[in-house]
């Protein structure tokens, strides 16, 4: 099955060919970081007239990667949430139009699901499976029973970590986005600050950085008051270690309680330097499979590989019935 895929839920424009969820034929990601790294992060009408201006030219360079023409799709996959309104009417809009002129079916796949799959494209998903999803808009554990199965074991009870990272980057004066400058710095500097490990006394798998976040702005604001120079390696180190502590412990403790097989690190986030070092270390005695680092942040690839299941287990639409709210949640 040859799946023609679309992602545009943030500020990258991807369009990917994918056959049978493994075999990524062809793979575009236009980002716009550049864009939006003058305002400090993503303004959401810029990113989707972006989408608009780059869309039909995306289309166009993935089927002439993948060496294929349109008559050879056999499904059409598109993300259609959750994400920035106007970003994601624009995927799905050309979704359903390329889907529509060419008489394919089309199926709407939901982007955290797409992360959890990326991880599919170059491993097999095992199951029971934890899914520990991080990126800049999620924080979450997830348990798998069996491909399209999802249960939500914790989630952010405020900022999701990727948020936190970039918020702490703005506050210590390092460039959009934070989360790879933090981490990078952080593998510079020592634990020195000791900073508090929200949540991570209680029994349950919720996670909580608002008050991590608050902790570093209200170290920097009292040095500034003094005089006192911030060690901003340090202060990165001191923050991702605070960080990796709650999420990796509170991954095992889950792995655990639920007798999983497998552990997949998932989400922008699961780019991290520090994490990737971490974890295989802290967590023994379980397979942990992270997708390659082009599939951790947002590109349509995932979005083929989630499809490719999605639809042997629940079929597609015809192609002018997508729109309305999302018809998968990864709650349910």
């Amino acid at each position: 099955m040859i799946i023609l895929a679309v992602e545009s839920s943030c500020d990258e424009t991807s369009v990917a060919i994918v056959e049978d969820g493994k075999k990524v034929l062809s793979h575009i990601v236009l980002s716009q970081i550049d864009i939006h790294a003058v305002y400090g992060g993503v303004v959401p009408e810029i990113a989707s007239r972006n989408h608009v201006v780059h869309m039909t030219r995306v289309f166009e360079r993935a089927l002439k990667e993948a060496n294929i023409t349109e008559i050879d799709i056999d499904l059409v996959a598109v993300t259609e949430g959750p994400g920035l309104i106007g970003s994601l009417l624009t995927g799905i809009n050309a979704a359903t139009a390329f889907a529509f002129a060419h008489g394919k079916k089309i199926v709407g796949i939901n982007h955290l699901v797409g992360h959890i799959y990326a991880a599919n494209i170059d491993y097999d998903i095992k199951f029971p499976a934890l899914a520990l999803l991080i990126s800049g808009g999620h924080t979450e554990l997830i348990y798998m029973s069996d491909h399209m199965n999802f249960k939500l074991l914790g989630t952010t009870m405020d900022d999701a970590v990727g948020e936190a990272y970039d918020k702490v980057a703005r506050t210590l004066g390092l460039p959009y986005p934070g989360g790879p400058v933090v981490d990078k710095l952080a593998q510079l500097g020592i634990d020195s600050y000791h900073l508090p490990r929200p949540f991570l006394d209680k029994k349950e798998f919720n996670f909580s950085f608002s008050g991590l976040k608050s902790a570093v702005i209200n170290v920097v604001h009292n040095a500034h008051q003094k005089n006192e120079e911030i060690r901003i390696n340090d202060m990165c180190a001191s923050f991702q270690a605070s960080v990796l502590d709650v999420i990796i412990e509170k991954t095992r403790l889950a792995a655990h309680a639920f007798s999983v097989n497998q552990i997949i690190v998932a989400g922008g986030v699961a780019a991290n330097k520090g994490l990737r070092n971490r974890i295989h270390q802290e967590i023994p005695g379980y397979e942990i499979i992270m997708p390659k680092m082009e599939y951790c942040t947002d590109n349509a690839a995932m979005i083929g590989a989630a499809a490719y299941h999605h639809y042997l287990k629940k079929g597609a639409l015809p192609n002018y019935l997508l729109g309305g709210t999302s018809t998968l949640s990864i709650e349910d």
